[in-house]
């Protein structure tokens, strides 16, 4: 099955992020497709089920996709701007496209991505940043953790 089109690929990351938060985890989600828009892994940040400090939503769906020969052609979506561990993730791999659902919670290493040639697309979807705002009010400090704030 193909999703062509920006919506429906962040579609499939909002839906990482409501299980995400359904399971008692912050609502984060993400998932990698081919530049055609192939869904080759999803998943969401489960730091809190898997007490794993690195199990963020990029890292799970970049996980799930497996092995791949280049990530030239890959875009990573997700539903919150990718923190600087994830950015490093794309970089590092040579993920050539991000879709950002929300960056107005939270803004980490996009613009660096942009100025490394990465083609960054931020959509401020209202619902996705409902959605985390009411999670990092009523979760303050879970959310600085997951951040990396005192």
């Amino acid at each position: 099955m193909l999703y062509p089109t920006d919506a429906e690929k962040l579609a499939i990351a909002a839906e990482e992020a409501r299980l995400g938060g359904d399971e008692g985890g912050i609502p984060i989600g993400a998932a990698l497709f081919t530049a055609d828009g192939r869904l080759l892994g999803r998943g969401h940040n489960r730091r809190v089920q898997d007490g794993d400090a690195s199990m963020h939503a990029e890292t799970n769906a970049f996980r799930n996709a497996g092995r791949q020969r280049s990530y030239r052609d890959t875009v990573m979506v997700t539903t919150l701007s990718p923190c600087w561990y994830c950015s490093g993730l794309v970089r590092q791999f040579g993920i050539g496209r991000v879709i950002v659902g929300d960056d107005l919670t939270f803004r980490g290493g996009q613009e660096w991505l942009a100025e490394n040639g990465v083609e960054v697309t931020v959509v401020n979807d209202p619902l996705l940043i409902e959605r985390m705002r009411a999670f990092t009010e009523a979760n303050p400090d879970l959310w600085n953790e997951d951040i990396g704030e005192d």
